[in-house]
């Protein structure tokens, strides 16, 4: 797997200029999740973690989810950043996806503004859309980042890229 880092053009953004241990910023661009056909998400007042190596992950506030879709699980998880994640699954009708959907309710106080908010796997759910383009998920089944045009790798994520 190629590590090299890929030059943005000036509208883009490199991951492998993003900071570790990572940020954690505001962010408005339209986030639009839909789920078995209902959107579960429509949102401009997202925030977004930047961590090197790793497209964003976008944190939504459960305000601007519908919320009634999301069952909490037993799952957890550490993130040595932010802390003990738990997580819900999405269903919608007949169709479940497990685990498609992590929070920090404790989060550390570098991250304490998301604690309330939701982030997504976009590679679980029908599509996710950030300013109106469709997201692309992060490779491998680990990290839930938010691939688009703006951004540029190579991404961690895919079999032999653990060692980054």
């Amino acid at each position: 797997m190629n590590r090299q880092r890929i030059q943005p053009r000036p509208d883009q953004e490199s991951v492998w200029d993003y900071p570790r241990p990572p940020r954690l910023e505001d962010s408005a661009k339209h986030i639009q999740i839909v789920f078995n056909g209902i959107a579960i998400v429509d949102t401009h007042q997202a925030k977004r973690v930047l961590e090197t190596s790793h497209p964003p992950n976008y944190y939504i506030p459960h305000t601007d989810i519908k919320m009634e879709y999301l069952v909490r699980q037993n799952r957890s998880s550490f993130c040595e950043w932010k802390g003990h994640a738990g997580y819900y699954t999405i269903i919608v009708g007949d169709k479940q996806a497990p685990n498609a959907a992590w929070f920090y309710p404790d989060p550390t106080s570098a991250f304490a503004s998301i604690k309330d908010y939701v982030a997504f796997y976009p590679g679980l759910m029908d599509v996710c859309y950030l300013n109106g383009e469709r997201v692309q998920p992060q490779p491998g089944d680990f990290y839930g980042g938010w691939i688009t045009s703006e951004i540029v790798g190579p991404f961690k994520g895919a079999p032999g890229t653990w060692g980054w």
